[in-house]
């Protein structure tokens, strides 16, 4: 399906001059805690840090510059059952492209998938297969980004999200099957996707491999569920599972027992959102201490804008409370329960205490998660963190590519 063929008119972003200002102003007008004593970042983001970022934001970012890079793609907006969307693609170059539709998650954003959309779409220009080449979909969740705003649809969630996205891409654009990836909540998504319309899959890969149901009950908001520190583990063990669970912690918690009692500070100040969000960026990627050795000031500041510029930061967060809420139910009895042929891609920094990387598939194939997949790829590296097509790019393609082969 070529650019002249595709069935919507394109719509490039483009954000008005006075949210820019009104921006501006907010970030200029902060009141500013003390932070006393968080040199460590022991209490949460760091001031000066923040300060920096916030300086930088006003004084050196250029949005613009940002909205023409971000322009390169085609992108279209859509409305599915009142449900606004976004979303961004390019043409695959190749005898015959796979449609492939990515799925992000929270805190991403659709640009979060940037650095593997060209190399997904046109293999040949980088010493790929043009045979292996996909025509790239690249929607923006419900509620988050441009596909917004959202508000007649406050129980939006993960498989709800799923089937729109199947609407989008038999109904709207007119595939007869496609391919599916995504992490994150993108990965629930994309699993239920491969759960419920199995047979207009040519596969799916994931970046996790989460049972459908892990929203689902009374303690959805703990990650560890309510389960008790083993006792007589090594001290090293206890620890790495202290650090994985407060990892979580704050997030899961907030997110799906007390998301729109947040949302109000996070709406109103910018500053607040973008500590907000940096924590998380911090705290799950693999950056060795520095942040801007994964995200540089710009990448944050671009994730960043287009939250705030789209006020989406309340109903991206409320996704995690109506997974809860509005619990997953299976669509059919089968087994696997996720019948499309799955790949899944595992990385280091995310590995379970007292698990290691050389250990890692092993671990999954003896855990009860194993049995919800019809598993035909797995790949574990060493390096990376929660952000894996934007942490570890080459990686990502190369384990979703060896997914697809041979499936075409």
């Amino acid at each position: 399906m070529t650019t002249a063929s595709f069935k919507l008119q394109p719509s490039p972003i483009f954000v008005p001059d006075e949210v820019l200002i009104d921006l501006r102003n907010r970030l200029q007008s902060t009141r500013w805690p003390l932070d006393a004593g968080n040199a460590d970042w022991f209490y949460g983001v760091n001031r000066n840090y923040l300060e920096e970022l916030v300086d930088y934001w006003v004084n050196e970012f250029d949005w613009r510059k940002t909205e023409k890079a971000i322009n390169v793609y085609e992108h279209y907006k859509v409305n599915i059952d009142g449900v606004p969307l976004h979303l961004m693609r390019k043409p695959g170059v190749g005898p015959d492209p796979m449609p492939l539709i990515l799925s992000h998650g929270w805190p991403w954003t659709f640009w979060h998938w940037s650095k593997v959309i060209d190399p997904l779409a046109d293999p040949g220009s980088f010493g790929g297969d043009p045979a292996e080449a996909f025509d790239v979909i690249v929607p923006s969740l419900p509620g988050f980004g441009f596909s917004t705003p959202l508000p007649n649809n406050p129980d939006m969630n993960f498989w709800k999200i799923a089937d729109l996205w199947h609407t989008l891409m038999t109904d709207i654009l007119g595939y007869t099957k496609y391919a599916a990836a995504g992490c994150d909540v993108g990965a629930l998504v994309t699993g239920q996707l491969g759960h419920k319309y199995c047979d207009e899959l040519y596969a799916i890969h994931i970046g996790s491999a989460l049972k459908l149901s892990f929203f689902n009950g009374d303690r959805a908001w703990d990650f560890s569920g309510g389960r008790p520190i083993p006792e007589n583990i090594s001290e090293s063990i206890r620890l790495q599972i202290l650090e994985f669970d407060r990892r979580f912690a704050s997030h899961l918690a907030v997110h799906v027992l007390d998301p729109g009692t947040l949302v109000y500070g996070l709406s109103d100040s910018p500053v607040g959102m973008l500590a907000w969000i940096l924590e998380r960026w911090v705290r799950w990627s693999d950056n060795k201490g520095n942040i801007e050795n994964v995200f540089s000031k710009d990448d944050i500041l671009t994730h960043a804008t287009i939250y705030w510029v789209n006020n989406a930061i309340e109903t991206s967060i409320r996704v995690y409370a109506n997974n809860n809420r509005y619990p997953w139910t299976p669509a059919h009895n089968r087994l696997p329960v996720i019948e499309a042929p799955t790949g899944i891609t595992f990385v280091g920094y995310e590995n379970p205490p007292g698990i290691t990387t050389e250990n890692r598939v092993q671990n999954f194939l003896e855990s009860d998660r194993a049995s919800w997949y019809n598993h035909v790829n797995i790949a574990a590296h060493e390096q990376g963190g929660h952000f894996i097509p934007w942490e570890i790019p080459g990686e990502w393609v190369d384990d979703l590519r060896r997914t697809f082969r041979g499936r075409r």
